[in-house]
């Protein structure tokens, strides 16, 4: 589209005098009268769909931009925005034995991803876990607990530790049993700059020796991330 200037005055209601006006002469930029007026030249634009071409990291849009086609007159440019939030999600089949672990100790299941830019982000979890008793256990209160870890900063993530199982019996089991159990988790996490984060797992026995304690027992346990605002 190109610059033009107008001085001077009209000589009448709809119609411009030629020697009061600089246009550039080329023919895309005529001017046209119309019944509502002059018509200048402009560029006109259009959304469009597809896959963009630009996309901002910081705002989490794609941008589409066409192009008008060489000697198009007038040149029309179509423009298309769109949000394109970031979202991952890891599935491993792992197990975990947590019966001998300490309860000040953290295991890690294989469970980590990571954020790829500042922003809020809501991060989920889905876990599996067995916990086993005998006769020998006693009376028992057994847990198993799991929270989110900055690996980038190397520090806990406040307010995500959860339990993702809880037995309790006020008298000792006379025969072995197992009772399993899965939990989902869903925590909403704002970050400055790229975060890799993954899930930590713990047990917690005040009472009761556990016969075994697994965490992420079968397949499908998963951690995952989708981008919600900037």
């Amino acid at each position: 589209m190109r610059w033009y200037s107008m001085s001077g005055t009209t000589s009448s209601v709809g119609a411009v005098s030629s020697a009061s006006v600089t246009v550039d002469p080329d023919p895309c930029n005529a001017l046209t009268e119309a019944p509502s007026g002059l018509l200048v030249p402009s560029t006109a634009l259009a959304g469009v769909t597809g896959s963009g071409s630009a996309v901002s990291a910081a705002r989490s849009v794609a941008v589409d931009v066409v192009a008008p086609a060489d000697g198009d007159c007038p040149a029309e440019w179509q423009v298309g925005a769109r949000l394109a939030p970031p979202y991952e999600e890891q599935i491993v089949a792992a197990e975990l034995d947590l019966a001998a672990v300490a309860e000040d100790a953290w295991r890690l299941p294989g469970l980590a991803i990571t954020l790829p830019e500042a922003g809020v982000y809501e991060v989920s979890a889905t876990l599996g876990t067995v916990i086993s008793v005998g006769p020998a256990t006693g009376a028992y209160n057994i847990a198993v607990i799991a929270r989110l870890y900055n690996v980038t900063a190397d520090a806990a993530i406040p307010g995500t530790q959860f339990t993702a199982q809880r037995n309790t019996e006020g008298v000792a089991p006379t025969s072995a049993k197992s009772d399993a159990d899965r939990c989902e988790f869903t925590k909403f996490l704002t970050v400055t700059e790229s975060t890799r984060i993954r899930i930590e797992m713990g047990i917690r026995k005040p009472v009761g020796t556990p016969a075994s304690t697994t965490g992420l027992f079968s397949t499908n346990h998963r951690l995952a991330y989708k981008k919600i605002s900037d």
